[in-house]
């Protein structure tokens, strides 16, 4: 009677193991399924949800540094010769995004709001004050003299208007400048198009594929950009995707069909073959202004060898995101650009009488930077990242011992059924 207990028990022991193994498989694709769905309703842009109340109030601090070349030859360049360019920098300023203002959700899936921004001067982060004097090219003489791009040199302080094309003058003065934009609101991660994407590049469609590129808007360059994976690092403690721009992003239009909108000049560009930088002439209001990055990186090597003191360095000068693949929430960014302006031959600026040929030459290429802090690390991890990890620990746990228990039992029963036949025979 106790050996039949005990196999009976044995028995039951095994069936209740096979049950939990079979719940620890059940809850994989249905466990997967719920996150999933949590996911992508909480990654809608739309009140209650927690990608909507990050992107509403994002408080998160960016910095934008900006480094200026410091003409050391003007007069010799006004003579035809090739410009001699010093990088000062960085001057920084650290830029708060505050809740946006007038939140409107339209009909037509869009949303519009005012962005506030303040801007500080960081003193400690930066290489001299304000009132810093380099040399550069006039943008506004260019402006007043478009098309006939008629530039001169002058000495100015490095954030007037006639020195650089999106410096104010003294931004210490304009703390609080609003924007209006506007962004889509429909499945991002259904729409693909290289010619205008409805993301901003705070955030995408959750749970990235390595193997697709993302695609997002890009004010700067008026335009859409598309950024590819190029590995996986560590965040605080948060595994996210790194994306850095794609070569096609500034190819030249013989290489890139969907540059041809950004080549107007053809002098300037050699007959559109020229890499690394995109007329801006467009939108920006007829201005003569070639958005590249940094030190020419990825450009044609004649534009790197029409100036002496240039020096491209991918880990320096490359813009890139960091995604946190589940979510699609950008953690981490370093936005990268330089602003350049063109010069060249004019019968009427007399300056330029000995200048043979059209250049673009660098005036000031700036480094937007933001990440998450500690405490925004630590919420992410705990509401997000440790549900998920806690509801695959328990699948592991129920299959592991499921299986566990299964496996002794069925063992423990073999054993008492061969005691019970040699005992029986004895």
């Amino acid at each position: 009677m106790g050996c039949c207990n005990r196999r009976c028990g044995l028995i039951a022991g095994a069936v209740f193991g096979a049950l939990v193994t079979i719940l620890g498989g059940i809850l994989i694709p249905v466990g997967d399924m719920i996150i999933e769905e949590t996911v992508k309703k909480e990654a809608v842009i739309e009140p209650g949800t927690i990608a909507y109340d990050n992107w509403a109030a994002a408080g998160v601090k960016v910095y934008r540094q900006f480094w200026f070349f410091d003409v050391q030859n003007p007069s010799e360049v006004e003579q035809g010769a090739k410009p001699v360019l010093v990088e000062k920098g960085p001057y920084t300023y650290g830029t708060r995004f505050l809740a946006k203002e007038n939140v409107t959700f339209l009909l037509n899936d869009t949303v519009s709001f005012l962005l506030p921004q303040g801007a500080i001067f960081e003193p400690s982060m930066s290489v001299g004050p304000e009132e810093d004097i380099i040399s550069c090219l006039n943008l506004g003489v260019a402006v007043s003299f478009n098309p006939s791009l008629r530039l001169s040199f002058i000495g100015r302080d490095p954030f007037s208007l006639l020195c650089c094309p999106f410096c104010v003058s003294h931004l210490k003065q304009a703390v609080r400048v609003h924007v209006c934009s506007t962004l889509t609101l429909q499945k991002l991660h259904l729409q693909k198009s290289h010619c205008f994407s409805p993301s901003d590049a705070s955030s995408f469609a959750p749970f990235l594929d390595k193997e697709t590129p993302l695609y997002f808007f890009s004010s700067d360059i008026c335009r859409s950009v598309s950024a590819s994976y190029e590995q996986t690092v560590d965040l605080k403690g948060i595994d996210v995707y790194r994306y850095s721009l794609l070569p096609s992003t500034l190819a030249s239009p013989v290489v890139n069909p969907d540059n041809r909108c950004f080549c107007k000049n053809m002098q300037t560009t050699k007959n559109c073959t020229l890499a690394g930088v995109l007329e801006l002439s467009v939108c920006q209001q007829g201005a003569p202004v070639y958005i590249s990055l940094p030190h020419f990186l990825l450009g044609s090597d004649i534009l790197k060898e029409s100036v002496v003191g240039l020096n491209p360095h991918p880990e320096n000068h490359k813009t890139f995101l960091d995604v946190e693949p589940i979510t699609g929430f950008t953690l981490n960014f370093a936005k990268r650009i330089q602003v350049n302006m063109m010069y060249g031959p004019s019968d009427v600026v007399k300056l330029f009488k000995n200048i043979s040929d059209y250049m673009i030459l660098p005036v000031v290429w700036m480094n937007e930077t933001a990440t998450l802090d500690d405490e925004t690390a630590d919420m992410f991890k705990n509401e997000l990242l440790g549900r998920i990890n806690m509801l695959d620990i328990i699948q592991k746990v129920l299959l592991g011992a499921g299986a566990a228990i299964f496996v002794l039992c069925l063992i423990f029963y073999c054993f008492a059924r061969r005691s019970h036949k040699r005992s029986k025979t004895v």
